[in-house]
């Protein structure tokens, strides 16, 4: 640094000594032609001109090619403006086709005229006040009308219970004894079912559902095929499946020796070499569908229903009444004529077991109206009805005694039940009603099921079925439910499975689904004037008496 200022001192110094004012003018040295100066200056100032007119030429070249490119841009961006509006134009284009689409698959079907009229979303009851603002009666004239019309008339659901019980003991303990071991199905104990062993029966005549496993002779065995176990099933395939019938020789599954290559000096003992299947064997199984390895529930059906015939001729001279069927497609629909005229119907169902589960597969379930028939005969329906027996058994362990949950879904199926014979019936069931049931008993404290909350609960059964129609969307109480508890031993499979939808008919039925919610209204309408039919009058000063408990 100190020989830089050096040097700028240096340079100072030189000037002021070499500057010429500092000395005489007679001492200074005069150019000899000063011509020749001005000369080479006017040289330098015209070079000086000729620099600035290049310049301004450049300038001029630079703004005339500005004014050049600005129309181009103008005309680039114009192109974009208009690409821009194409595209939303064929954006609406495309909106506009999509909801034309819609409105054709919507109204394909032919619906009725009073639908022509408005939009599915202008139902009444969808935006205004719960039930249409309808009223329910009170709960003194619901208790009486429960002790006075529906535990009154199931009275008897006991000894109903035992009758069918004991007679179809000695039925199946005929059709056990007329089969074969080697070549027919083994038929096991039947499990009790739904309303009868749930305790919540109100239709007259009392009827009982009963399960009646069976399995394949040896050597053959089920394997069952859950809906969930594959990810490309239809939606109306949901909560279905399929049995395939394996023989035990052929099912190597769960040995080694499918899975290991063997060397030429080992030989399994449950899969010799001499039972392989053969690649080009005939399949033979027991009630199969044609061609098919899985069950097929027509042929099932029909060796049920032929296996009952020949098991009745077997013991019918034991009995004073006669055995008949009551439908032609429910084989096991079965009716008790008496010589008196009355009669005792029950169902029969045959089943098959999920592995080691309560689930059990069914090949008809003679209940629902807007439940979809399966695709195809090897199709069948999974059932959880062990199950929901299950949670109502081990529910009301937990709750206060005489609790109103049971009492709720009574008064419901029973204003279903009539309303069905006045109007017809319609998309909703008792199957329903006990779903949305079990909802609630599983969101619900069980506090809130004292006996003395009878009509808040029913208030709230039929409101919960009111959202559930106008949103039609009412899920499986089991299916794809984690909140279900693990103590009921659900399969892991169906517990993870995509919850399913009861409502979905509704959905693709836009008449039923009119009618059903008409009729649910209706309903609804009409309740206060049955009840009080149906029940005797109770005078003003029963509403001060203390509640009394509903003990089921």
């Amino acid at each position: 640094m100190a020989l830089g200022l050096f040097r700028v001192c240096l340079v100072v110094v030189t000037a002021i000594i070499n500057h010429p004012l500092l000395f005489p003018r007679e001492n200074t040295t005069v150019p000899e032609n000063e011509e020749e100066i001005i000369r080479k200056m006017q040289a330098h100032q015209e070079k000086l001109q000729l620099e600035q007119l290049r310049l301004e030429e450049e300038v001029a070249r630079l703004a005339a090619e500005k004014e050049a490119l600005e129309p181009v841009a103008e005309e680039g961006q114009q192109q974009n403006e208009s690409r821009v509006a194409w595209d939303l134009w064929s954006t609406l284009c495309m909106i506009l086709f999509l909801v034309i689409e819609v409105w054709r698959q919507d109204h394909q079907d032919g619906p009725s005229p009073e639908c022509l009229g408005g939009d599915e979303d202008e139902l009444p009851g969808l935006q205004g006040a719960p039930l249409r603002g309808l009223t329910l009666p009170n709960k003194a004239t619901l208790d009486h009308f429960y002790e006075r019309c529906i535990r009154g008339a199931t009275a008897d659901a006991a000894r109903t219970r035992e009758f069918v019980e004991g007679f179809v003991d000695d039925l199946l303990e005929a059709l056990r004894s007329l089969c074969n071991r080697d070549t027919d199905m083994e038929v096991e104990d039947f499990i009790g079912v739904d309303s009868m062993y749930e305790n919540w029966q109100v239709d007259k005549p009392l009827l009982c559902n009963l399960f009646v496993p069976f399995m394949p002779p040896e050597p053959f065995h089920f394997h069952p095929e859950l809906w969930c176990s594959s990810r490309s099933v239809p939606l109306d395939r949901q909560g279905y499946g399929q049995i395939k019938v394996v023989r035990a020789d052929e099912d190597t599954r769960g040995c080694i020796c499918g899975k290991t290559k063997l060397g030429e000096d080992m030989l399994c003992l449950l899969h010799g070499k001499n039972n392989l299947v053969q690649p080009g064997r005939e399949m033979k199984d027991p009630l199969c569908a044609r061609d098919s390895p899985y069950l097929d529930t027509m042929q099932v059906m029909k060796w049920f229903q032929m296996a009952l015939t020949r098991a009745w001729h077997r013991i019918a001279h034991k009995y004073e009444f006669d055995l008949a069927f009551g439908q032609l497609e429910t084989p096991g629909s079965l009716k008790i004529k008496f010589r008196s005229g009355k009669f005792m119907p029950f169902n029969l169902i045959p089943v098959i077991q999920c592995d080691d589960s309560d689930l059990y597969f069914v090949s008809y379930l003679p209940r629902e109206p807007s439940g979809g028939t399966p695709a195809s005969s090897t199709d069948w329906l999974l059932s959880f009805a062990v199950y929901e027996r299950h949670f109502l058994r081990m529910t009301s362990k937990a709750l206060p005694e005489g609790a109103c949950h049971l009492s709720c879904l009574q008064i419901a199926s029973f204003l279903l039940s009539k309303q069905s014979r006045l109007t017809g019936p319609s998309g909703l069931g008792n199957y329903h009603l006990k779903t949305a049931l079990l909802h609630l008993l599983l969101a619900r404290r069980a506090a809130d099921w004292k006996a003395g909350q009878l009509d808040a609960r029913l208030q709230e059964l039929l409101c919960f079925l009111e959202k559930s129609l106008l949103e039609k969307k009412l899920h499986h109480f089991f299916i794809g439910n984690r909140k279900v508890p693990e103590a009921m031993g659900l399969p892991e499979a169906v517990r993870r499975a995509e919850p399913l939808n009861l409502f979905r008919p509704f959905v693709l039925q836009r008449r039923l689904y009119r009618k059903t919610v008409d009729s649910f209204y209706e309903m609804l309408k009409n309740a206060p004037a049955l009840i009080n039919e149906y029940s005797v009058h109770i005078p003003s000063d029963h509403a001060s008496l203390p509640q009394k408990a509903v003990i089921l």
